[in-house]
């Protein structure tokens, strides 16, 4: 299984493809110094498989990565942060 994780600034999203096949998305939108997590989306096709924990890891890694924190709106990310402590310190109170 190859799964790769992209952020598409101009559809303002990240996505995870597995095997080349789009697996799912989360959008976001953009502040001078955060991103605004707004929905995150896995296709029904591999949920129970990681997908979504995968792509929240690698969206809020490269957030980290550029020094921005997180407004985590959606309840997915959100929830994912909340169970994943090494990432509080992103989300902008």
């Amino acid at each position: 299984m190859n799964r790769t994780i992209t952020d598409n600034a101009a559809a303002g999203r990240y996505e995870i493809h597995q095997d080349g096949v789009l697996a799912g998305f989360a959008e976001y939108r953009t502040r001078p110094d955060a991103v605004v997590f707004t929905h995150t989306e896995v296709d029904p096709a591999f949920e129970g498989q990681g997908v979504g924990g995968a792509l929240a890891r690698g969206a809020l890694d490269d957030v980290r990565s550029r020094g921005l924190g997180v407004v985590p709106l959606c309840p997915f990310i959100r929830a994912w942060i909340e169970k994943h402590p090494d990432y509080q310190d992103l989300v902008v109170r």
